[in-house]
C-alpha cells in the first residue's frame, strides 16, 4: 500500500471556545491509503493539548508509509498494533491510517463499514450541536442557528458560565441540553453547579475536572443528581476498568484512542463495566465523522456535529434526518465521495 498525507484546513463557521481554548480554524490532515484500483482515506485532527500539531502529524503519518508498505488491509491487526508500538504519543495520526484501513477492507469486500460489522443502521442516535462559550448575544445567533437540533451541547467551563446555560434553557425550553466544562471545574464547583443543572433539566455533565483524579469523579458521582461522563479521563481501553463506579458514562473519540479498532475495544470494555457511551468529536471534516458514526448503532449518545461546524468541508459521507438522527451512508467503507 501507499500512503500519502497533506494539510486539510478546515475553516469555522464561528469563533469555537472551550474553557481552554479559541479558535477558527481547525489544522487536520488527510492521509490517503492506495491499493491497487482502490483509495482508503483518514483524517488526523491533533490537539495542541495532547503535544499533536499538524506538523507532527503530517511528519508522523509520512513515516508510516514505511510500516504499510508491504501490508495489505487485511492485516489491519498487525499494522494498528505496529503503529502503537512505534508512535504511541500520536493517536490522532494513527488513526487516520486506522480509518482508511478500514475505509479499503469495507471497499474490497463491497460493503459499508456498518454492515461489514453487521450493525442495524436504524439504532443511530440523534447527534447534539454543539454551542461553544460566547457572548450571550452571541450564544443566541448560535441557538438561532442549531433550531432544527433537538439536542444541544452547551461548553462551559469559565466564570459566570451559569449565565449561559439558563440562556439556553430560557431560549430553548423543549431541548434536551447536556453540559461539557472541558475540566474548566473544580470538585467542589462542580457538586455546586450541578445543583442548578438538575433544575434546569440538564441530561449529564461531561468531564468537570481535569483528568487523573478518578477518586475525585467519584467523590462528585456521589453527590450530584447527575449523570456524570468522562472524554479527558477516557482515551484509550485501559482507561475503562479503573473508572467502573466512578462515573456513569465515557465519551469515546478516534483521534483520542487511535482510531476505530481501538474505539470498539473501549465500547466492548465500558459495556462490560456497565456505563453509557457516547461517541464524540473534534473540529472534523465528513471523513471523521462519518468514520465514528458507523459505530453509533452500538452507543448511547451521539456528538457528531464537526462537520456542521466548518464550512468548507470537502467530502459527503454521513447525513442527518429531520430530527437530526444519523443516516449512514451506503456506499461501501467509509462511503465519502468529494464535494
Amino acid at each position: 500500500m501507499k500512503l500519502s498525507a497533506e494539510k486539510l484546513d478546515l475553516r469555522l463557521r464561528h469563533t469555537f471556545t472551550i474553557a481552554r481554548s479559541s479558535s477558527d480554524w481547525a489544522q487536520n490532515v488527510l492521509v490517503r491509503l492506495r491499493d491497487g484500483k482502490y483509495e482508503g482515506l483518514g483524517e488526523a485532527s491533533p490537539a495542541r493539548y495532547y503535544g499533536q500539531t499538524q506538523a507532527s502529524c503530517l511528519k508522523t503519518a509520512r513515516a508510516m508509509s514505511r510500516i504499510v508498505k508491504d501490508a495489505s488491509p487485511f492485516d489491519l491487526e498487525r499494522v494498528v498494533d505496529a503503529l502503537e508500538r512505534r508512535f504511541p504519543k500520536q493517536p490522532s495520526a494513527r488513526a487516520a491510517v486506522d480509518l482508511a484501513l478500514h475505509d479499503l477492507l469495507g471497499q474490497r469486500a463491497g460493503l459499508p463499514l456498518w454492515k461489514y460489522w453487521g450493525l442495524d443502521p436504524a439504532r443511530t442516535p440523534q447527534t447534539s450541536y454543539t454551542i461553544g462559550i460566547d457572548t450571550l448575544e452571541k450564544v443566541r445567533v448560535k441557538l438561532a442557528e442549531a433550531e432544527r437540533f433537538p439536542v444541544l451541547k452547551i461548553k462551559l467551563g469559565v466564570p459566570g458560565d451559569d449565565e449561559i446555560v439558563k440562556e439556553v434553557r430560557r431560549l430553548c425550553p423543549k431541548k434536551v441540553l447536556r453540559v461539557d466544562a472541558n475540566c474548566g471545574w473544580t470538585v467542589a464547583e462542580t457538586i455546586r453547579k450541578a445543583r442548578l443543572l438538575e433544575k434546569l433539566g440538564v441530561e449529564f455533565v461531561e468531564q468537570p475536572i481535569p483528568p487523573g483524579n478518578n477518586a475525585a469523579l467519584k467523590r462528585i458521582k456521589d453527590r450530584i443528581g447527575l449523570p456524570l461522563l468522562t472524554d479527558e479521563s477516557s482515551l484509550v481501553p485501559a482507561d475503562i476498568p479503573p473508572l467502573r463506579g466512578c462515573v456513569d458514562g465515557i465519551n469515546i473519540k478516534l483521534v483520542k484512542c487511535g482510531g476505530l479498532r481501538r474505539a470498539l475495544q473501549m465500547i466492548h470494555a465500558a459495556r462490560a463495566c456497565g456505563l453509557k457511551i457516547m461517541i464524540g468529536c473534534m473540529i472534523e471534516s465528513s471523513v471523521l465523522i462519518t468514520a465514528a458514526a458507523h459505530l453509533t448503532p452500538l452507543v448511547d449518545y451521539a456528538d457528531l456535529d464537526g462537520n456542521i461546524l466548518i464550512s468548507n468541508d470537502p467530502f459527503r459521507g454521513v447525513k442527518l434526518d429531520k430530527d437530526a438522527r444519523l443516516l449512514l451512508p451506503k456506499g461501501p467503507g467509509l462511503g465519502l465521495s468529494r464535494r
